[in-house]
């Protein structure tokens, strides 16, 4: 097949050449995308939801282009970390560090699904762990000591960044600011300060293992290897696109890229690099010390995982996103009338996606103009339908799930509660709760800030 056969349309924006390009793939039936996923220490928390959605979406995309047997999704698990044997020493003290940290990450990866899963993400083609793949991160170590792109120092394995000369073509920056940005560690082994570590001694009764190079010392992998090893053991040295956070394109993606191009004398690791941009809660930088600091697992206490994701994909995935209550909403009230068009409509058939929904979605994952299109779609006819069903799957969104339900009467009861409530009459209010959810119905209740109205959602139990 040639390029121009395999070639269906799909335009994606590439960081690496900073310009829109045409996603042609490697190989159309094996299509193979890598995105870095969760350190596994504590709850998600919404900017890490955002890049689980984007690729969620763009995965979908992919397996309704190339069918579902010929797309390679591959999301890692990171499970050595300072901040998980921090966490797991302040919540395990009785325990053996190790034993600890295996709780730690046990469950916090067990919740991350759950909270992912709640928001629509399918599960990854392949979700390696790092603790799986430590030979492999020393065999690429060692192939890059013997290329002459690293150097064993004190007990530590570093990589020589003058050793590749167009290091820093991912990122665009010049030295002094890569320098500033990567908080550079000064260390009087390293050759230049720019070199960063492949491997390093494990302090006592940190998770260790036998260390690459002839070092005696047991040690760990640092933390741009981990991605290397387990992208080429489930990608091959080359593959299509790498996905993240913006705020992973340095220091991160940029190690990712140096190591694993001198490793394999490879021109490339991946042919298209993607990045989401940052998230901000109502206006300010999301943290603990504003206390915006907010976690999907508290969020899904209030607002169904379709709403939260409706949410996310109003704002194209590369630019900035304010995440709002008035915007949580927005998309709830949005996902309460279309569903209810779906209720007053006939079953829906099988369908094909919107020719113009799709063609926003092609373009670098226009979400906003793909809604868009929905809504015109629900100003149609019921012959609609169909097609803004298989269009809502695209993104992850299934308004018919729940038609064994008598939806009339779950939003009857609804308005009944909600009238209960301006009364002040909560005997019947609480009464009205517990009869909507013994139908096996979630109800989230929510104040819009704009109007200080309150917004119920429901959705079945999970």
């Amino acid at each position: 097949m040639s390029d121009k056969d395999a070639f269906r349309g799909l335009r994606l924006h590439n960081t690496l050449s900073r310009q829109k390009e045409d996603f042609v793939p490697f190989d159309p039936a094996d299509v193979r995308m890598y995105v870095c996923g969760p350190t596994v220490y504590d709850f998600a928390h919404i900017g890490n939801a955002r890049p689980v959605i984007v690729f969620d979406v763009l995965f979908r995309l992919l397996r309704h282009l190339y069918g579902e047997a010929h797309v390679t999704y591959v999301r890692n698990i990171t499970d050595v970390d300072d901040k998980i044997n921090a966490r797991a020493a302040e919540e395990h003290p009785g325990l053996p560090l190790n034993e600890a940290i295996r709780r730690v990450t046990e469950e916090t990866e067990a919740q991350f699904h759950s909270d992912m899963g709640a928001l629509g993400a399918l599960r990854p083609t392949h979700e390696p762990r790092a603790t799986e793949h430590i030979e492999g991160m020393k065999r690429m170590i060692e192939k890059l000591v013997a290329r002459g792109n690293a150097y064993v120092a004190s007990d530590h394995v570093l990589f020589s960044v003058p050793s590749m000369p167009d290091y820093g073509r991912l990122s665009g920056r010049p030295l002094d600011e890569m320098l500033a940005g990567a908080r550079v560690d000064v260390a009087p082994y390293k050759r230049d300060p720019m070199d960063f570590v492949l491997w390093k001694p494990s302090k006592p009764g940190e998770p260790a293992w036998a260390s690459p190079c002839g070092i005696a010392a047991p040690g760990r992998p640092g933390w741009h290897i981990e991605c290397s090893a387990m992208s080429e053991a489930h990608l091959g040295a080359e593959f299509d696109i790498h996905g993240g956070g913006i705020d992973l394109v340095f220091p991160h993606h940029e190690n990712e890229l140096a190591q694993s191009r001198c490793a394999h004398g490879a021109p490339l690791m991946a042919k298209y690099w993607m990045h989401n941009g940052f998230l901000q809660v109502e206006g300010e930088k999301m943290s603990k010390s504003l206390g915006n600091f907010i976690t999907v697992n508290a969020l899904l206490k209030d607002w169904p995982g379709e709403v939260i994701r409706l949410a996310m994909l109003q704002t194209q995935y590369r630019q900035p996103i304010d995440f709002t209550q008035g915007g949580l909403g927005e998309a709830a009230n949005t996902l309460r009338r279309w569903r209810r068009r779906f209720a007053a409509g006939e079953a829906v058939a099988a369908a094909e996606p919107d020719a113009g929904f799709l063609a926003a979605l092609e373009d670098d994952l226009n979400t906003p103009a793909a809604i868009a299109r929905l809504h015109e779609l629900f100003q149609e006819e019921a012959a609609g339908l169909p097609a803004a069903h298989a269009s809502l799957m695209l993104l992850g969104i299934d308004l018919t799930r729940d038609r064994a339900i008598d939806r009339d009467a779950v939003e009857a009861l609804i308005d009944a509660r909600k009238a209960a409530r301006a009364a002040k009459n909560w005997v019947d209010a609480d009464r009205l709760r517990a009869e909507i959810e013994a139908m096996g119905v979630a109800v989230m209740d929510a104040k819009d800030p704009a109007t200080g109205e309150l917004v119920t959602t429901w959705e079945l139990k999970r």
